[in-house]
């Protein structure tokens, strides 16, 4: 088993007992804290966008003064805090735009003053600003609120919020992308892998990742398609791609790791001319599979601090500043071991692969980190969608270099033949050119 396995388990019953996070609620109206209970917020854009509230029982509203507020993102920030029923009120006061549950169905439009921004709808009643905070023993108000975004055609019909909006079609796009790449190369890359050789087994590595990086792709297109028709989505779909996210970053680190301190570490205590290799010494194993475990438990960790189905969170957790460090560090020790290893190789052929093989690398370690700091350029509403769509992008391109690179069968036997006795896996001279031609 792999050392990995048991944070991936925990990370896969975490996701599926996860609810829920849409933007079409149903349920019974809760019990009401102090200063009232936040339902949800949502990024609204243009002129007509809208707000629909849909009650079973008007007279237990009424009852209840049930009422409905909603606050623009400079509001909510600003909120006083609650110190008495006087705060309490003025908290409510600060609302810019307010509904009285008086009806069976209700539209408000939410307009928008300068792009979009972040709305906080929030339910208060009678009981909500009162010194005793008793709760009215009274029926339940069951509702069901949709919240909408005018569509390409200006009709409120859309249920993606401007922070989402264009992630639908991004996941189609990747779909189509990985379908047709299969049809074309799924044959000569099983050929490949068939064969054996040096690299069969950071083949097979790789082709796993890149698979489960395809299920995540897939499973968030399902959940957007039908997010797009109902608001809800299918919550198993978010977290199954979520979780085939998280194994795919792990499987890929794994690798990356137990090929780059194979390498680093030899070029501390074996011959400069050592190539590139597989290492599985218990140094070299104990490194990596640290690494592997810290950024299993620091995606553990983000996960259970946001609960939105979404592969790449808010940046201002603990937990996600840690993996980017983790990251960071990664990549400098492997731009350390490159800088070292260049400075010593005179075979320009060795350059060549020891180069390109470091290029797919830094682009799977730096891309994140790189995309983090570059969104801070950004709106707000802008960050999270470019950043998931930027590191998809960029990881699927780490692999398809290293793919060309271990796949390039003429420039790996060079190299491989200039000391064959150091590498894994390889086939003996005799049976060379049954693998190779």
């Amino acid at each position: 088993m792999h050392p990995f396995a048991f944070v991936l388990l925990a990370v896969c019953c975490y996701l599926l007992s996860q609810p829920s996070v849409c933007k079409t609620l149903q349920g019974n109206f809760p019990a009401v804290s102090r200063g009232g209970q936040l339902l949800v917020s949502f990024i609204f854009h243009g002129d007509k966008a809208v707000l629909t509230v849909k009650i079973d029982n008007v007279a237990a509203a009424l009852a209840k003064e049930s009422t409905l507020h909603l606050f623009a993102e400079q509001e909510w920030n600003t909120l006083p805090e609650i110190t008495d029923v006087s705060s309490c009120t003025l908290r409510l006061s600060k609302a810019r735009l307010t509904i009285t549950l008086n009806e069976t169905d209700l539209n408000q439009t939410v307009s928008q003053v300068s792009g979009p921004q972040a709305w906080y709808v929030l339910y208060a009643d009678t009981s909500t600003c009162e010194a005793s905070q008793e709760v009215l023993n009274s029926e339940a108000v069951s509702f069901e609120i949709t919240l909408l975004n005018p569509d390409a055609a200006g009709n409120p019909l859309d249920h993606f919020g401007a922070d989402e909006s264009g992630l639908h079609e991004f996941f189609f796009l990747m779909v189509l992308a990985y379908f047709v790449t299969a049809c074309i190369y799924v044959q000569s890359l099983w050929n490949s892998v068939k064969k054996g050789g040096p690299m069969h087994t950071v083949l097979k590595v790789l082709s796993t990742a890149l698979l489960l990086q395809a299920g995540s792709t897939l499973a968030n297109y399902l959940h957007f398609y039908r997010y797009s028709r109902d608001g809800k989505g299918l919550p198993l779909m978010g977290s199954l791609a979520e979780l085939f996210d998280i194994a795919s970053q792990v499987e890929m680190l794994y690798l990356l790791l137990s090929l780059c301190v194979g390498w680093t570490l030899g070029r501390i205590r074996k011959s400069p001319s050592k190539p590139l290799q597989w290492d599985s010494t218990p140094t070299s194993t104990g490194i990596a599979t640290v690494a592997v475990v810290a950024e299993g438990i620091l995606l553990l960790w983000e996960q259970f601090e946001d609960s939105t189905h979404h592969s790449y969170h808010s940046h201002h957790s603990l937990a996600r500043t840690l993996l980017l460090v983790l990251r960071l560090f990664l990549a400098l020790s492997l731009a350390c071991g490159l800088l070292q290893m260049i400075t010593v190789e005179r075979s320009t052929l060795k350059r060549g692969f020891y180069i390109t093989f470091a290029k797919g690398c830094l682009l799977w370690f730096l891309c994140h980190p790189i995309l983090v700091a570059t969104s801070f350029l950004l709106k707000e509403h802008q960050r999270e969608k470019v950043i998931t769509i930027g590191v998809i992008l960029c990881q699927t391109a780490s692999m398809v270099v290293l793919y060309r690179l271990f796949l390039s069968h003429s420039l790996y036997w060079e190299v491989s033949s200039l000391s064959a006795v150091t590498l894994p896996l390889t086939v003996a001279s005799g049976h060379r050119g049954r693998h190779y031609s």
